[in-house]
């Protein structure tokens, strides 16, 4: 039930932005050319072109707005991008001359430095699983599994005994919501939906609803965790939101990339040792982000963790996928499972 949202309409307006201010003075210009990638890492050499009636009396340069350098020449700035978060950054000049001043912009796209390391898993152990569970957010914290289940009439946040797999307590969302990611902190259980643009805080124990919010972020609600500071929350593309943890309201973002390109359908998530774990919709894979700038540092690959032979004859292949991620923290075990599968597994990743 999730559609994918393409970028591609924020890369065309930042080109068609960058051309329009090219265009106030067709004797300047700015360089690198617009949309063209680097790696984080890289210098980035930004230089502003003019003939000589049109010299400027300075230069004052800006990345996403903030000042970065100032030059009274045409030898421009080396920009450093290695502690930039990934995706499309917009370079800036502002040109002044005989007291005026105008504006050129042109824009990169930033790249992981390196690709993602490959990894594999071992099953530890297996636990029950309720397959009635569409499964959309997980979690392992106070001893138990605190899970939200999604589809329009079944949605559920609820706690479950892991050895059991039976829910110890369970509350049901109204018909018209569709249950998407969960955080546990605070003792509070925060739960987003999916279209409906509004989340509902929980208590951590009782798991009585305390209060409901709207929520504006993003395109549609998907995963969401917290490093119990802030919560990250996802929205079906390649960012991920940073939400303060007590008010829900936006305070910044990263965009996914590996060292090719951005990497959408970011979903369920968990944050565990200071990286954010990732599952990417629809596919056997896990990914491990850094969580200051967007790169993707490894990536998992689960296939055949419930073996498609094992399945069966008329399973939901497109629907029941991979889905569900839980550390817990103490115990240090790592917890997966999948829309409506019969099992949650411990697994280990393992480098290959």
């Amino acid at each position: 039930m999730h559609y994918k949202y393409n970028l591609l309409l924020a890369a065309a307006a930042l080109i068609i932005f960058s051309c329009h201010n090219n265009s106030q003075d067709n004797n300047i210009s700015i360089s690198p050319e617009a949309g063209t990638s680097y790696k984080a890492g890289d210098k980035v050499t930004v230089k502003t072109h003019y003939s000589a009636d049109s010299k400027p009396d300075s230069l004052v340069y800006l990345v996403d707005s903030v000042k970065v350098g100032v030059s009274k020449d045409s030898t421009g700035l080396i920009l450093k991008t290695d502690t930039m978060p990934l995706g499309a950054r917009i370079i800036t000049a502002r040109v002044y001359k005989d007291g005026k001043n105008q504006e050129i912009s042109t824009n990169i796209v930033l790249l992981a430095a390196s690709p993602p390391e490959q990894y594999t898993y071992k099953v530890i152990k297996t636990f029950p699983h309720d397959t009635s569970s569409y499964t959309e957010g997980l979690q392992y914290a106070d001893g138990v599994l605190y899970e939200s289940t999604g589809n329009y009439g079944h949605s559920t946040i609820r706690k479950s005994d892991l050895n059991t797999g039976k829910a110890l307590q369970m509350t049901r969302l109204d018909s018209k919501y569709f249950g998407e990611g969960i955080a546990v902190v605070d003792n509070k259980v925060i739960q987003m939906t999916y279209r409906e643009k509004v989340g509902f805080v929980y208590d951590g124990s009782s798991l009585k609803l305390l209060n409901t919010f709207k929520n504006y972020v993003g395109v549609e609600g998907w995963g969401m965790c917290s490093d119990g500071k802030k919560l990250y929350f996802d929205d079906s593309t390649n960012r991920i939101w940073f939400l303060n943890k007590d008010n829900y309201r936006q305070t910044g973002f990263i965009e996914v990339y590996d060292d090719k390109q951005a990497v959408n359908d970011i979903n369920e998530l968990e944050y565990i040792d200071g990286k954010l774990y990732a599952n990417v919709y629809t596919k056997d894979t896990i990914l491990v982000i850094n969580p200051k700038t967007g790169a993707v540092l490894q990536r998992v690959d689960m296939k055949n963790l419930w073996p498609n032979a094992d399945r069966p004859a008329n399973f939901d292949y497109l629907n029941n996928v991979l889905n569900g991620i839980a550390w817990d923290e103490k115990g240090k075990r790592l917890f997966v499972t999948g829309k409506k599968w019969p099992h949650v597994y411990q697994v280990e990743f393992i480098k290959k």
